[in-house]
C-alpha cells in the first residue's frame, strides 16, 4: 500500500489542525504504517481510502489522530531527569511546601504512563511519612490515558528500564501482562488535553514534567504552550523539557537552572507569576478521569 500526496496532504493538514503536530514531507512512510493498521481494521482496500473515511467519520478520525500522535515513551526515560527530581526538585519542594506537605506534579503528554509512574515510584521511594503528591498525567489521546487508568503493562515494556527491584515490588502479574500497585495508581489521576489547545481548570503545579513533545510543534505553537504552561507553574515551581528541547530564544517567561545533565526552568516573576498565585490560593479543582 502507498499513500498518495494528496491523502498525505489532508492527513497532515487535519492531524496539524486537531493537535497542531506537524508532520511535514518526508514523513509519509510514517503516516502510512500508523494509519495502515486502522485501514485493515477498517475494511478499507488502501490507506487512501481509509483517510477518505477518516475525513468523513469522526469516530475514525479519532483513532488515526490517536494513532498518529507520537507514544515513545519508557520507564525513567533518560535517568538524568530523575535524578535531577529525586536530588533537586523534590528536596527543594518539601522544603517549599512543609506548611502544606502536599506536592503537585503534572506528567504532560504522559502516552501510557510510564513517566507518571516512574515519579509515583520515587515519590513512594523519597516522599516523607505524612506527605501527600498527586500526578496529573495528561495526554490528547483517549486511548493511552485508558492505558494510564488500568495501570498494566506488557513484558516488553516492563523491560524497557525498569528495574528488577521495582518490578517485584510494585507489580503484579495479571495473564501476560504486569500491572502497577493500587497504591500508585490511586497517586495518578489523568485528564484528557491538547497542549496546543486552552487549557481546561487545571491546579497549580510544583513541579512540571514536559518532555519531548515541544519538538512537534511549529515555534508559534511552543512559545504559547509554554506561556500557558507557566501559567499553571507555582512561582517557585519548576519546569523539565526533554533533553533536546529548551525555551532559549523562545520566549521570557523561564530562567534556567543546571542540574546536572539536564537544565530546570523557572518561573520569572511578572504579570503571569501573579496571576499563578492567584491561581495557587484559590481552591484546586478536582480532576477525574477522562
Amino acid at each position: 500500500m502507498t499513500l498518495s500526496p494528496s491523502s498525505f496532504a489532508a492527513i497532515a493538514a487535519l492531524t496539524r489542525r486537531e493537535t497542531a503536530m506537524l508532520y511535514e514531507p518526508g514523513k509519509e512512510y510514517l503516516v502510512e504504517a500508523r494509519l495502515l493498521p486502522l485501514a485493515r481494521a477498517a475494511g478499507c482496500e488502501d490507506v487512501d481510502a481509509y483517510v477518505a473515511l477518516v475525513l468523513r467519520d469522526r469516530v475514525h478520525q479519532q483513532a488515526a489522530m490517536d494513532a498518529l500522535t507520537i507514544n515513545e515513551t519508557s520507564w525513567f526515560r533518560d535517568n538524568a531527569p530523575y535524578q535531577a527530581f529525586t536530588e533537586v526538585m523534590l528536596p527543594a519542594m518539601l522544603q517549599a511546601r512543609a506548611h502544606t506537605r502536599q506536592l503537585t506534579i503534572w506528567s504532560a503528554a504522559c502516552s501510557s504512563g510510564q513517566e507518571a509512574y516512574s515519579l509515583a515510584m520515587l515519590l513512594d521511594q523519597h516522599l516523607p511519612a505524612g506527605w501527600s503528591a498527586r500526578i496529573v498525567a495528561t495526554d490528547i489521546s483517549t486511548s493511552m490515558l485508558e492505558r494510564v487508568r488500568t495501570g498494566r503493562y506488557s513484558m516488553v515494556e516492563m523491560n524497557r528500564g525498569l528495574p528488577a527491584t521495582l518490578l517485584v515490588k510494585h507489580f503484579t502479574r495479571v495473564g501476560s501482562e504486569w500491572e502497577i500497585s493500587a497504591d500508585l495508581r490511586s497517586m495518578v489521576e489523568t485528564r484528557h488535553l491538547n497542549l496546543a489547545g486552552p487549557f481546561p481548570a487545571l491546579p497549580t503545579f510544583d513541579i512540571v514534567f514536559l518532555r519531548n513533545v515541544l519538538i512537534y510543534f511549529d515555534l508559534d505553537t511552543k512559545r504559547d504552550i509554554l506561556r500557558r504552561v507557566r501559567s499553571v507553574t507555582s512561582p517557585d515551581g519548576y519546569l523539565l523539557l526533554g533533553s533536546t528541547e529548551t525555551t532559549l530564544d523562545m520566549e521570557t517567561h523561564w530562567i534556567r537552572e543546571p542540574a546536572g545533565r539536564v537544565q530546570l526552568h523557572r518561573p520569572i516573576a511578572g504579570p503571569t507569576s501573579a496571576s499563578a498565585t492567584a491561581v495557587a490560593r484559590a481552591p484546586q479543582t478536582a480532576l477525574t478521569g477522562a
